[in-house]
């Protein structure tokens, strides 16, 4: 008697399949200035409570990955409103993800721009990253704290940004100290406010 193959999915994973198609969470939309096409992740829109790990895995293998025809590539990653509690797919999601991507789709990711990174993320990536993602993709993320940053590395008019991203933005202009936090632990970050010396800190006081 033959084993069911584990590559084949129930009516339950092709449903989340069909899930995460409708709501667009990755979409291939335009080029970076330097040409490369762009992975447009929206962090928002992921349904982790809700999604497995086969079923993300094998919507990347057969919808995504194959679009990228092995040519230089970079990511648009926005973490705007991003919720632990609702969004977020946890450490052994995001390696299992990672595991899951082919080592060609790898080397030509060229760079990744993290849009609106919290403290919490960057926390989280200054600790993990580079224990989670091998083969120097963490070397390759790039903090960008505004949209008219990442307009610099993108071409703005190819890529379609959600209403509330350009809202957070805009708060973020009300509220600058919500940027505050710590600084990148490598030199590529776009729009990081900057560091306060401890002379300025006791102006302040």
């Amino acid at each position: 008697m033959n084993c069911p193959s584990s590559a084949t999915l129930s009516p339950s994973d092709q449903l989340q399949m069909n899930v995460i198609e409708k709501l667009q969470v990755f979409k291939i939309q335009g080029r970076d200035k330097h040409g490369r096409k762009v992975l447009r992740i929206i962090g928002k829109y992921f349904p982790a409570r809700s999604v497995s790990n086969e079923a993300l895995n094998k919507y990347l293998k057969e919808k995504i990955f194959p679009k990228l025809e092995e040519k230089p590539f970079s990511i648009v990653y926005v973490h705007t409103d991003v919720q632990r509690s609702e969004n977020f797919p946890g450490i052994s999601t995001l390696r299992s993800i990672y595991e899951a991507i082919p080592m060609n789709i790898k080397e030509s990711l060229e760079a990744v721009y993290f849009v609106h990174p919290g403290l919490q993320a960057r926390l989280f990536l200054a600790t993990f990253g580079r224990l989670l993602f091998t083969g120097g993709l963490y070397s390759k993320v790039n903090y960008v704290t505004r949209l008219e940053f990442l307009w610099d590395q993108v071409r703005r008019n190819e890529m379609e940004i959600p209403e509330f991203v350009s809202d957070h933005d805009e708060e973020l202009d009300y509220h600058p100290m919500m940027d505050y936090g710590i600084e990148s632990d490598h030199p590529k970050v776009y729009g990081a406010p900057p560091a306060m010396s401890v002379y300025s800190m006791r102006c302040i006081a």
